[in-house]
């Protein structure tokens, strides 16, 4: 998707919310909503010269396809 849009300006990321304490894991995460949450809404909130086409973490940074 980032290759398709990369001529629109819209960015695609994916975000790895870590071991997230959550109803999916039965709550048996060891990070908080919040700490999960903190790289997906950076990748939301990146301006036009933000990154394109990246996977990444809050605390690894960018993690390699």
């Amino acid at each position: 998707m980032a290759i398709e849009l990369e001529s629109t300006g819209i960015k695609v990321n994916a975000a790895s919310p870590g071991p997230t304490k959550t109803y999916l894991n039965n709550f048996e995460g060891v990070e908080t909503v919040e700490q999960g949450a903190r790289e997906i809404v950076r990748l939301a909130l990146i301006g036009p010269d933000g990154p394109t086409g990246t996977f990444s973490h809050a605390d690894l940074g960018t993690i390699p396809w």
